[in-house]
């Protein structure tokens, strides 16, 4: 299980994510409805409510349980923040995880439109890939942007991953099926666990 922390640009905390989470989840989706649209799927209503974050936070930690997705998320503790201190500006994920041949995962992540253009993007990719090949033990790590995310391709690029194709109608995506470009981060040339 993942228990390392990371302090990032501007003391913004990464950090796991745990089942306390879902009331700061929902408070950061719901300020992030319109900066998230364009990149994200539609979401049923019930994605908007404390009980569909709760539901959705539940069954992703039992995904990292069953070591198939690792979940982080990225914290401000800035005094405007909530009474608790924790209000999530951003949400990381490793999903897909295969072990064997493989040894891959796939990287998923936004930031709060409110923390944009200050390095936590990529801080928090660098941090998840050491946490991936170090701890994890994987070999590679892929992810994919919409053909206009040029933001998010930056990001990917100054963490070392290279475009390897577009999938074309890959996911759908704001109502539509959309191509990704297709990036990956080759960690290291280790050979599997137990080979």
């Amino acid at each position: 299980m993942v228990t390392e922390t990371s302090v990032l640009p501007g003391g913004v905390v990464l950090r796991p994510a745990d089942a306390a989470d879902a009331e700061a989840l929902l408070a950061a989706y719901l300020h992030n409805r319109e900066h998230l649209r364009p990149w994200d799927p539609r979401r049923d209503p019930d994605f908007y409510t404390f009980e569909g974050q709760r539901d959705r936070l539940l069954d992703q930690l039992a995904e990292r349980d069953a070591g198939r997705l690792l979940l982080w998320v990225l914290t401000d503790g800035s005094p405007t923040t909530t009474t608790n201190g924790q209000v999530i500006v951003g949400v990381i994920t490793l999903s897909g995880i295969s072990h064997g041949p493989s040894c891959s995962g796939k990287l998923g992540y936004w930031i709060d439109v409110d923390h944009l253009g200050k390095g936590l993007a990529s801080a928090a990719v660098e941090a998840v890939a050491r946490y991936a090949d170090e701890a994890a033990g994987l070999h590679r790590l892929e992810a994919g942007t919409l053909l206009h995310n040029i933001g998010s391709q930056r990001v990917l690029e100054k963490c070392g991953f290279e475009p390897y194709g577009v999938a074309p109608r890959y996911l759908h995506i704001n109502g539509e099926w959309q191509d990704i470009r297709l990036f990956q981060r080759i960690l290291n040339d280790r050979p599997p666990a137990g080979t």
